[in-house]
């Protein structure tokens, strides 16, 4: 999927114009990972009502978030194959388009499941941006220089997680909630025009086969698993019929996704790889760090602005400290590799991540906000150091004509326990937030109550509309979120723990001597 063409075969006029394609590639994906770090500051403002946003409950609000993730992490690998097929310059001018038109429409939402419907579209177009830039980038750079250009590419996703939040508050602060959809279009437009003008076309003489069998598989039955999942937190009970039905549904369906594929001669997902525990162990821990992280950043957003008061411009620079500490780090994360090995790296940043996360569970209404940068910074600097040695470990337990599969692989991988992440962690959040405020509300009309039970926005919203007689709920619904909010953490801290269970049992130690430099190019690609 991501074959270099060599040297010789790269048209003069197209290595002379090597670093502006790079230039354009990075602006595509600048968008792509861009809107889902922006996003994350604007929960808040979507989930109050009318006319401020759309007054979209916590799972709809988990549903925005997870269409976008579950239908990128469902087509990535189906993606990468159509452009290796039909030309890479067409997917990525016809997947940035598509993203385009599906930002436009989610900004001029006019309800949460319109935002869902949209969010969804935004995520097929980004599903055939991802790999395709990596893929020209491979065919425009001689052998020799791709290290460099990829490490420029994987800076660009770094980039664009650290001033997401901080673009999203500052547009929220000053427009309406759709600001932080529709300011991709005009970058997509500029985008589109620079791309015709100086990406070329290339594709795989050799394509693989497309497996939509397996990709409908896939993604219906993570769509089934992760809805029951959330409607069991909504509902604040996992045993009510139609719950266990989907989540055992989507169960089902997954179980025939693995036998599918285990048949198949072509499949999106090679089930043999998992045969190797090393493998194994580095895509797990891999994705129950963004199941982890995922979940806090969800129920972060509301602590600090709903519970802590600050604007979604203030909560973007809070959070700076997470996306600072990954570009300090993730570059020198390879020198703590080389010096005590892959196990002890990822299990010591695992470890670091529970601590983070159960640091959660003592925050309350008062509690100094450096202590909040602190838990954040660190919790960046662990994140490094898992992803470093888990790359390494997925492209050395692989043979090297794989890099590109493994690569997609792990990118799929942390789509999905991000996903996960948010609908487990946001039902736990969302369960005990109900059990914690239910008894609080019998001052509201019966109708009301069940509303305002949902979620704190909910509770605050229904308290502003009562004026006077609705500040009696305010402390109230902060205490009922705070300890909910301490269940979570706690419950995310375990799930590290566990993954740390994993890597310090079947990863491999300190690398063989002479391995690192070898595997460079595709390890770079591989961390983003």
């Amino acid at each position: 999927m991501t074959s270099s063409v060599p040297a010789s075969r790269i048209p003069e006029a197209v290595h002379r114009r090597r670093w502006a394609i790079l230039g354009v590639l990075m602006l595509s994906l600048l968008i792509v990972v861009l809107d889902n770090s922006i996003l994350n500051v604007a929960i808040k403002t979507i989930s109050t009502p009318a006319p401020t946003g759309l007054g979209a409950t916590q799972s709809e609000i988990e549903w925005a978030i997870n269409a976008y993730t579950l239908v990128f992490a469902g087509l990535l690998f189906t993606a990468g194959l159509v452009g290796d097929r039909i030309g890479r310059k067409k997917v990525l001018l016809g997947g940035i388009a598509v993203f385009g038109i599906g930002s436009a429409l989610a900004a001029e939402s006019g309800s949460p499941g319109q935002l869902i419907a949209y969010r969804a579209l935004m995520a097929l177009g980004a599903a055939f941006v991802m790999p395709a830039t990596l893929a020209v980038l491979m065919n425009v750079f001689e052998r020799d220089e791709q290290p460099k250009a990829i490490g420029i590419w994987a800076g660009g996703v770094g980039l664009a997680i650290a001033i997401g939040p901080i673009t999203g508050g500052a547009l929220l602060d000053h427009f309406w909630w759709g600001s932080v959809f529709f300011v991709n279009v005009p970058i997509v437009i500029i985008a589109l025009v620079l791309m015709a003008w100086l990406v070329p076309d290339s594709r795989d003489p050799r394509p693989g086969r497309l497996d939509p069998v397996g990709v409908v598989l896939s993604v219906v039955g993570l769509v089934l698993l992760v809805y029951g999942i959330i409607k069991g937190g909504e509902l604040a009970d996992f045993t009510d019929a139609k719950v266990l039905a989907t989540i055992i549904t989507g169960l089902v369906v997954l179980a025939a996704f693995v036998v599918f594929e285990k048949r198949s001669d072509h499949p999106s997902l090679d089930v043999s790889y998992f045969k190797n525990k090393v493998f194994s162990a580095a895509m797990s821990a891999i994705a129950l760090v963004f199941f982890a992280l995922m979940g806090v950043t969800f129920f972060g957003v509301f602590y600090t602005q709903s519970v802590r008061g600050y604007s979604p411009l203030e909560s973007g620079v809070l959070m700076l400290p997470l996306a600072v500490a990954q570009l300090i780090f993730a570059p020198r994360a390879r020198l703590v590799v080389d010096r005590f090995g892959n196990k002890a790296t990822t299990t010591a940043g695992l470890i670091l991540i529970a601590a983070t996360l159960a640091a959660f569970a003592g925050f309350e209404a008062d509690t100094p906000i450096w202590l909040l940068e602190v838990v954040f910074f660190l919790m960046g600097a662990a994140m490094a150091h898992i992803m470093t040695p888990t790359s390494v470990v997925i492209m050395q337990a692989l043979p090297r004509e794989k890099a590109g599969s493994a690569s997609a692989l792990s990118n799929t991988f942390r789509q999905v326990g991000g996903a996960l992440g948010i609908a487990v962690l946001g039902s736990v959040l969302a369960t005990s937030y109900r059990n914690g405020i239910e008894g609080k509300l019998g001052l509201l009309p019966p109708g009301l109550r069940d509303t305002a039970a949902e979620s704190i926005e909910a509770t605050l919203g229904i308290a502003e509309k009562l004026g006077p007689r609705g500040e009696a709920l305010i402390t109230p619904a902060d205490d009922a979120f705070l300890h909910a909010m301490h269940v979570t953490a706690l419950c995310g801290a375990g799930v590290a723990l566990v993954g740390a269970v994993v890597t310090a049992l079947f990863l491999p130690g300190r690398p063989p001597a002479g391995q690192q430099g070898e595997k460079e190019p595709e390890l770079v690609g591989a961390t983003d």
